[in-house]
């Protein structure tokens, strides 16, 4: 049989490429961006690093130019001084030249010749010079070459030097002019100082001194500037790493105590060195910590002694209430044989005694949930069976109210891990809250799922929240309008039992409202019991609500009612198609854990 051929790697395009490399300079930009903006000390570092070296870098530059500059002048000024001795020592050799001498035999580079002025005075510059500069001599009434001194080269006096000399209304006055000096042979060139100036009439003399040695000079101050500047930094830098970790160390010992203290270790105190600044705060702070832990302690004790108060208030009373309980139902099974009065007054006692048991039954939830004893019973239901169970259980009080329900239920099992007496119990809060405060329209009842998550919403359309009223309305014995007599005789407990019970599955229940556009509570669980809850398949806003909102800038008014029309059509088969995708995702993922018959 043959071997499988082997495949090739495929071979990355330079777009690809590209997008790889931008995203790892992203991730290493988004590191470098987290540690600067937790690092403290790395901040003060680096801004003190980064200043330094501005300061360091202006500071060396101005003292460069002032070394630079301050070496040319004293150059310059020397060889203006060694230019006029000079002068005047040529001035003895050089006479002027008589005017019918106008052969070659005059010529400036004839030399050679023993009684040639201008040679003599060169010889004379050249042993005076000792090497330190060269000499350049021109004669205005020969013609041709000047006579150069050593290896330079005449002709690195320049034309515009030479002008001003000729030009020069009174002799020995000097001119001088930095260029570049060029020398026969292979020597390289460098700048220099020349200094010219006209002696006896027709004699030029220019002197041509180099500027190498100072050059050299100045390049070492420049790097043991740069050497001393780079060490100065790095000084600074150290200093400041050092600084700031005295402070910072602190300052980092007492955030890690106030997370430890946040995390419930009462105990955690800071360690006291010292009597400066940071030594006051760490006393300040063991003493704040100290305080917090017998506040704690005692808040502790007094939720203790409350929901123990509780717990044994609700069950003594259930004695005597099962005893009244009992008088009870006998004066009200009799209230045919009564008066009107009493027989009234019979019925009245009926309805306070089963709100007060109701009112027991949830006090003891309550404190149940107060000391952590609550569990779940958790067994995979259908959804759909829980919604269909607790609509049942409000119908004779929503037909008491004229008020009907409209389910909106998907086609598919939508099953989940949940404890299904709970979850009726919540389910039944909503409706009985909705009906209350529905004033006798539709209630809307939706249930939708995905892969993680499923969802219940129920929607009135009754007076709505105020703004803020969203998290209130889940606190205990809360009303939104005091005034307001509880219609079908709740606790005031169950909407905070409800939420109670959200949590402790690992879900939500949230609330949503507005004047005038009704209430809407959304309930979302984990399809999985344990698992986290990340996102819920229903939105919180009503779909038509949100519609009219995001439509009434662009839609007439007389439009308004068919676009949010059509819009709830699309919500619902949006919702509906969600579902279908969730069932069949879990069915294809586990194929054995649901029962979806």
């Amino acid at each position: 049989m043959p071997a499988p051929a082997k495949t090739r790697p495929r071979r990355r395009t330079p777009r690809q490429i590209a997008r790889g490399v931008r995203r790892r300079a992203r991730r290493v930009a988004g590191s470098l961006r987290r540690v600067w903006r937790r690092s403290l000390q790395l901040r003060v570092v680096t801004s003190t690093l980064v200043l330094s070296m501005a300061v360091v870098a202006v500071l060396g530059v101005f003292l460069m130019q002032s070394i630079i500059t301050s070496v040319l002048k004293g150059s310059e000024l020397a060889a203006l001084e060694e230019s006029r001795a000079n002068i005047a020592t040529a001035s003895g050799y050089l006479a002027p030249p008589p005017a019918e001498v106008t052969d070659a035999s005059q010529d400036s580079g004839s030399g050679g010749q023993n009684g040639n002025p201008i040679e003599e005075a060169a010889n004379a510059l050249v042993i005076r010079a000792g090497g330190r500069y060269d000499v350049v001599i021109y004669n205005d009434a020969t013609v041709g070459a000047g006579r150069a001194s050593g290896k330079i080269d005449y002709r690195s006096v320049p034309d515009s030097l030479r002008a001003k000399v000729q030009n020069s209304d009174q002799e020995g006055t000097l001119f001088r002019q930095i260029v570049q000096l060029n020398y026969l042979g292979k020597r390289q060139p460098e700048n220099g100082i020349v200094v010219g100036a006209r002696v006896n009439g027709s004699y030029e003399i220019y002197h041509l001194f180099p500027l190498g040695e100072e050059e050299r000079t100045l390049y070492a101050v420049q790097r043991m500037l740069i050497g001393v500047g780079v060490a100065l930094v790095l000084l600074l830098a150290a200093i400041a790493y050092l600084v700031t970790r005295q402070v910072v160390t602190p300052v980092r010992l007492a955030r890690q105590a106030a997370e430890r203290l946040a995390a419930g270790r009462l105990e955690e105190r800071l360690r006291v060195r010292g009597e400066d600044d940071l030594a006051r705060l760490a006393t300040s702070f063991n003493e704040m910590a100290s305080n917090l832990a017998v506040k704690i302690h005692q808040l502790e004790e007094l939720s203790q002694v409350q929901r123990q108060f509780v717990s044994d208030v609700s069950h003594e009373l259930r004695t005597p209430l099962t005893t009244v309980r009992m008088a009870a139902d006998l004066l009200y099974e009799s209230r045919e044989d009564f008066d009107p009065a009493a027989a009234r007054s019979a019925e009245l006692m009926q309805n306070q005694l089963e709100r007060f048991e109701s009112m027991l039954a949830d006090l003891l939830e309550i404190s149940r949930y107060d000391a952590g004893a609550a569990t779940l019973d958790v067994e995979s239901v259908d959804m759909r069976d829980v919604v269909l169970r607790a609509v049942g259980d409000s119908e004779a009080l929503a037909e008491r109210q004229t008020t009907r329900f409209e389910l909106r239920l998907p086609s598919e099992p939508c099953m989940a891990e949940v404890d299904s007496r709970r979850v009726e119990r919540i389910l039944r809060n909503l409706l009985f809250n909705a009906i209350e405060h529905g004033e006798g329209r539709d209630i809307v009842v939706t249930l939708g799922a995905d892969r993680d998550a499923v969802a219940v919403a129920v929607r009135d359309h009754g007076v709505g929240l105020k703004p803020g009223e969203e998290n209130l309305v889940f606190d205990r014995f809360w009303r939104a309008d005091p005034s307001r007599a509880r219609t079908i005789g709740g606790t005031g407990l169950g909407l905070a039992i409800s939420r109670e019970d959200a949590i402790l599955h690992g879900g939500w229940l949230q609330a949503w409202g507005s004047p005038g556009d009704g209430t809407q509570f959304r309930l979302s669980l984990p399809r999985l019991a344990g698992s986290d809850l990340k996102g819920s398949p229903l939105p919180l806003v009503p779909p038509e609500v949100e519609m009219r909102r995001t439509w009434r800038p662009h839609v007439t008014p007389a439009l308004l009612p068919v676009a949010i029309a059509v819009s709830e059509v699309g919500v619902r088969l949006q919702e509906n198609a969600a579902s279908d995708i969730g069932m069949r995702s879990q069915e294809s993922t586990d194929p054995g854990g649901f029962n979806v018959d």
